[in-house]
């Protein structure tokens, strides 16, 4: 009897063991047709960045001046000797100028949710460096998402991003051979 009540006893332990821990756990019970977007801090969300300005400015002047001037002959003793003077004339000068600037820069990389604010919205950032050879590419990226301009594909545009700081910054032999030198600084400066 006692022997039966041992075993009865640990049964009963480890039946309310085994009934305290499922086997379900809600969290990583998602299917694998559920939605795959970035939901929550540490998610990565790719961001397609299409960024592209254009300016264009133009300028024209056309200007006019016309003078005259007449004297009447001289009066008196000495001055009557001096005849009448008149002069007239005048220039003009027509200019036209006009400037227009395109630059693109199109790219895509990840971010990371970094906190989720009180509305729901989410502020991510990210960077990415490339260094191929001796040229260095950097490309970083902040700014504020919503939760609905997230695609299927776990995709946002840069276009969407509110606060959107985007930064591209590149060195090397190539880059520093597209930057202007010292003497033509000087001679812009002096001319």
């Amino acid at each position: 009897m006692r022997r039966s009540f041992i075993i009865l006893a640990l049964v009963f332990t480890m039946a309310a063991s085994a009934c305290a821990e499922s086997l379900w756990q809600p969290e990583a019970a998602k299917s694998q047709y559920a939605d795959k977007r970035a939901a929550k801090v540490g998610d990565i969300v790719t961001v397609i960045i299409v960024e592209t300005a254009t300016s264009s400015q133009s300028a024209s002047t056309n200007a006019k001046k016309d003078s005259s001037l007449s004297t009447g002959g001289g009066t008196g003793a000495i001055l009557k000797n001096i005849p009448a003077v008149s002069y007239s004339g005048g220039d003009s000068m027509k200019a036209s100028g006009a400037t227009t600037r395109t630059s693109t820069f199109t790219t895509t990389m990840t971010a990371t949710i970094t906190k989720i604010n009180d509305n729901g919205n989410f502020q991510i950032e990210g960077s990415r460096f490339v260094q191929t050879n001796a040229e260095k590419e950097e490309v970083k990226l902040s700014g504020i998402i919503r939760p609905q301009d997230i695609t299927t594909d776990n995709t946002v545009s840069s276009a969407c991003i509110a606060d959107a700081k985007i930064t591209h910054v590149g060195s090397g032999a190539i880059s520093s051979r597209q930057k202007e030198g010292i003497i033509s600084k000087i001679f812009k400066i002096l001319f």
